[in-house]
């Protein structure tokens, strides 16, 4: 077999993930953890993740949905402006970080931060920075769709400034505006998504509209996507994969009431491969996936090599699960690289 045909990554890592519960995580979560190594899991339950009873819970569960697989899952709390030191610093070992909502600004973040203001935020935040536990944010005010990001980088700045030793990860990132904040302050990072490394909001809303691409943060403009994408190509070393594959029911995005979310878990390695191959970068590609995260949360894994192969994939036009379904991006598409073996 020719060495151009296959390509090998080691202990890739989803660092912004929703595995949903209950059936739905029996159904997702194999699909990730199958071929990565770990993912940084989303707190936005129902009701959120806010207790240590209720994250141990969470945790068993999602490792029992994953159980015949090499994979760790990273587990955070919803954040709450007025948790403890003592209940912090008994927590810290059990979570790789807290994760903060605006109030309503996405899927299930009702019981977010009303006030971002950072006096309004210290209790917490004082805490974590002197405990070591990084902040990670769902960055958009409520503002106009497009601008939301945008508005929102003050916020950043401010929060970066007031504490200085707080590692702050800016979540799913949409704009070239978040990519030249990155280097403008030493403890703030980012993750990209996949498919906003892909599309724009044309692709979404430009001609019949495309609920399975419809997300929030909403898709940008091609600018953005060009720094996005130029940023992930060269693996920024601030710069981390967090796909934010989110699944909702198939009846939930078909309607009237889109639900927010594109779900890409079992494409995403494939197409990474596809993508970055596309722009000669592939020797990039594992620092994007992996390095870059493992250096940034000091995580150390079991080794786990995925091989893919150059040959053509159909991707399923939905998966199922019980009475659960989810359709994936490319649904029916055919995408270029298959998963060949996984050691």
């Amino acid at each position: 077999m020719a060495n151009e045909t296959v390509f090998e990554l080691t202990e890739p890592l989803d660092m912004h993930l929703h595995l949903r519960d209950a059936d739905m995580l029996k159904l997702v979560g194999p699909l990730t953890s199958n071929t990565f190594s770990g993912a940084l899991i989303m707190p936005n339950l129902v009701p959120p993740v806010t207790t240590k009873e209720a994250l141990l819970s969470y945790k068993d569960r999602i490792k029992d949905a994953c159980k015949d697989d090499n994979f760790e899952p990273f587990v955070t709390l919803f954040f709450k402006n007025d948790y403890s030191y003592e209940f912090l610093e008994d927590i810290k070992k059990d979570i790789i970080g807290i994760k903060l909502y605006p109030a309503g600004i996405t899927t299930n973040s009702e019981t977010g931060v009303s006030s971002m203001d950072v006096e309004n935020l210290r209790p917490t935040l004082e805490s974590m920075s002197k405990l070591g536990i990084p902040l990670c944010i769902h960055g958009e005010t409520n503002g106009f769709v497009m601008d939301r990001e945008k508005e929102f980088m003050p916020i950043y700045e401010a929060i970066a400034k007031a504490f200085p030793r707080l590692k702050i990860i800016m979540e799913h990132i949409t704009t070239k505006d978040a990519i030249e904040l990155l280097d403008k302050y030493d403890n703030l990072y980012a993750t990209v998504t996949l498919h906003h490394l892909l599309i724009t909001l044309d692709d979404v809303a430009g001609g019949m509209l495309k609920p399975h691409l419809f997300c929030k943060p909403i898709a940008k403009r091609p600018e953005d996507r060009t720094a996005l994408l130029n940023a992930a190509l060269k693996a920024h070393p601030k710069l981390m994969f967090g796909s934010d594959s989110a699944p909702h029911p198939k009846h939930k995005k078909e309607s009237c009431g889109c639900a927010a979310g594109v779900f890409t878990s079992p494409i995403a390695l494939q197409v990474l491969v596809e993508l970055f191959e596309k722009h000669n970068c592939l020797d990039k590609l594992n620092a994007f996936v992996s390095t870059n995260a493992k250096k940034i949360y000091d995580l150390n894994l079991t080794n786990k090599t995925i091989k893919l192969i150059k040959k053509d994939f159909v991707v399923p036009a939905i998966y199922e699960y019980k009475n659960e379904n989810v359709v994936p991006m490319y649904a029916g598409e055919t995408i270029s690289w298959s998963i060949e073996s996984i050691n």
